[in-house]
């Protein structure tokens, strides 16, 4: 089952700044999820426990 996801058109930019020239959308957000899943959350720059 596939989904679709609106975003904004500044989202979009800032994801099309990080992802790799041959890299989906959908790669990409796996990736971010499974960082988020072993980390727990994402980390913030500047930011410390």
């Amino acid at each position: 089952m596939s989904h679709t996801i609106e975003l904004s058109d500044e989202l979009s930019e800032r994801i099309e700044a990080h992802k790799e020239d041959d890299e989906s959308y959908e790669a990409f957000i796996e990736e971010l999820v499974s960082v988020y899943e072993t980390e727990g959350a994402f980390l913030q720059e500047g930011y410390s426990e």
